[in-house]
């Protein structure tokens, strides 16, 4: 498909740099199966869903992936003005990295990198688009360690371009699920959530599941492809347990609706999707790419944020709802001033 279909025109006004407060207070645009839209708020959640439904969220919690440092002379000494960013977006052995750098044409094979006081790497490789490995002077829980201490919060560019990450960053870009840490970005429909919501939801037999996505750094890269399928998805770790396989499945059976909270958890549902619907245990790399024409499986609704145009989330929620309608929602969102992206207001689709 034409990448141009996705397009649409965003008041850069409209991009939310903070979180609502509290967090289910955010808005809430319903797009019903009829294409009907209807305005709430994330409180009014428990008044859309019903008794056996339940919501499939994502457990994974952002580790502080962006680093920066000097690049060192062969010698060991500071090269002067040899300032590097790092995003670390896919581990890949205990002591080894992938990561997206800046500048990343200054790096060379066998480079070595100084993060802080303690933490320092070597440039194994330079790969495609800024992309680098990476092998640690640590390894496991004491890389881990080194990282949480000397790395930031990796905000999305359109958000970290208009101010720096600081410590309200550090509790607001993680989900109240957050538990298994390997992402580089939230999986931000679960950002919305607060132990309040929850506790209602469940009063009204509102379930939740747990299933793990950790988010890699090509969620904040753009399609350059002028044609979709010419673009090329990166593989990020997914992990569906068989004891969340087996209640899904018990769910759609008892006439419960799944309910896919992000678009993180949509594509795990649908990488461990049957062709008729049932859900298998899964854990492995997923570079599943949704977008319209696509069959869906697995969820009956998403609720999910607002997307950049041009992105594949919002091809995918083109996919799940129709390109026409979606524009349609988008505008009147733009319209009704909503706000938009990681920290911005959701929608609740109906498909």
């Amino acid at each position: 498909m034409d990448v141009s279909l996705f397009d649409f025109e965003l008041p850069e006004e409209r991009i939310a740099l903070r979180p609502a407060r509290p967090r289910d207070a955010a808005r809430l645009l319903v797009v019903h199966k009829d294409a009907r839209l209807e305005q709430a708020h994330v409180y009014d959640l428990p008044n859309y869903l019903r008794s056996g439904d339940v919501l499939v969220v994502n457990d994974t919690k952002v580790i502080p992936a962006r680093l920066h440092g000097r690049r060192l002379a062969r010698s060991g000494v500071k090269a002067a003005g040899a300032k590097i960013e790092l995003m670390l977006h896919k581990r890949v052995a205990a002591d080894r990295f992938l990561a997206f750098a800046r500048p990343a044409k200054k790096l060379v094979s066998d480079d070595r990198l100084q993060f802080g006081e303690m933490l320092s790497a070597k440039v194994l490789g330079r790969l495609e688009a800024g992309e680098v490995e990476l092998q640690f002077d640590c390894a496991g829980s004491q890389l881990d360690e080194a990282v949480r201490r000397e790395g930031e919060m990796p905000l999305p560019p359109y958000i970290a371009g208009k101010r720096k990450p600081d410590g309200r960053d550090t509790n607001d870009y993680q989900t109240v699920f957050a538990a298994c840490a390997g992402s580089v970005a939230a999986p931000t429909a679960g950002l919305h959530f607060t132990p309040e919501l929850l506790a209602r939801l469940n009063a009204n037999g509102i379930t939740q599941e747990l299933l793990t996505l950790h988010v890699g750094a090509g969620t904040f890269l753009p399609v350059s492809a002028s044609n979709t399928a010419d673009h090329r998805m990166h593989a990020e770790w997914a992990t569906l347990p068989e004891s969340t396989a087996q209640h899904l499945n018990a769910t759609r059976e008892n006439g419960g609706r799944i309910v896919a909270v992000g678009t993180t958890s949509l594509r795990a549902l649908e990488t461990a999707a049957r062709d008729d619907g049932r859900l298998a245990p899964f854990s492995g790399e997923t570079a599943l790419f949704i977008t319209p024409g696509y069959r869906f499986k697995s969820s009956d609704v998403l609720l999910t944020n607002f997307h950049l145009p041009r992105s594949t989330l919002f091809m995918l929620v083109c996919a799940f709802s129709g390109i026409e309608t979606m524009k349609r929602a988008y505008a009147e969102a733009i319209r009704e001033q909503y706000r938009f992206y990681s920290y911005g207001d959701a929608c609740l689709l109906f498909r």
